[in-house]
């Protein structure tokens, strides 16, 4: 019988990104656990997301493209109990090595993976649109 360890890594994939011998230990981390991380929960991110922007009255759906990346990033960022709850959906998903690996460095990681996850969210905005139109 597989372990967690084990079935995580193999749904996970391989590392997206390049990595060099010079490569720092945070920016290893990225691109074999964050990146690939965020890229297998990404339609869970973009319905948490989705459900988070209705029950802010939807306010998000009446906004400009340009005022919608900003409504993304300030939300993220300012959000507290929001990007714990982004974080927590990530962080469930790391091994017991990569979490030991994890806290040795959480608070730049952190800063990683939301700018990674800001970044993903608005790259797919278009996502978004059939849910404006029965949100207004």
């Amino acid at each position: 019988m597989e372990t967690r360890d084990e079935l995580l890594l193999a749904h996970k994939g391989t590392a997206i990104g390049i990595i060099t011998k010079d490569s720092s230990p945070e920016e290893k981390f990225q691109n074999e656990t964050l990146r690939p991380i965020l890229k297998f929960q990404n339609d869970l991110f973009i319905e948490v997301f989705k459900n988070y922007a209705i029950k802010q009255k939807g306010v998000f759906f009446t906004l400009s493209p340009e005022k919608k990346m900003h409504y993304i990033e300030n939300t993220i960022q300012r959000d507290i109990k929001f990007r714990n709850s982004l974080k927590g959906i990530v962080i469930g998903m790391f091994t017991v090595t990569e979490y030991k690996e994890y806290i040795l460095n959480s608070s730049n990681l952190n800063k990683r993976m939301m700018n990674l996850l800001i970044e993903r969210i608005k790259s797919q905005i278009q996502l978004y649109e059939s849910v404006e139109r029965n949100a207004v």
